[in-house]
């Protein structure tokens, strides 16, 4: 039924791309991770045994990734700059 249900708000929304419980799923744990919820309460969340499902599960693109590196990697040249200029005057 939620199945169903799903089909018809997304047609009724004029969504044209597939929807199911599980896009949605989906999406709610890619969310959360892209957001900085960690892997592992995301595991609990979705009831996965394994963290390599968790894994599978929840997609990041490549660009994101890369941009989490540069923006909180402590070896990053530019990383807290913004905070210490402020402190310093």
């Amino acid at each position: 039924m939620v199945f169903h249900i799903i089909k018809e708000q997304a047609k009724t929304a004029g969504i044209r791309k597939n929807i199911s419980p599980h896009t949605m799923r989906h999406s709610f744990a890619t969310h959360l991770l892209e957001g900085g919820a960690n892997l592992r309460a995301i595991q609990m969340m979705l009831g996965h045994e394994s963290i390599t499902t968790t894994e599978i599960y929840t997609h990041i693109d490549r660009e994101f990734l890369r941009k989490e590196i540069i923006a909180h990697h402590p070896r990053n040249r530019n990383f807290g700059k913004e905070n210490h200029c402020t402190e310093n005057g």
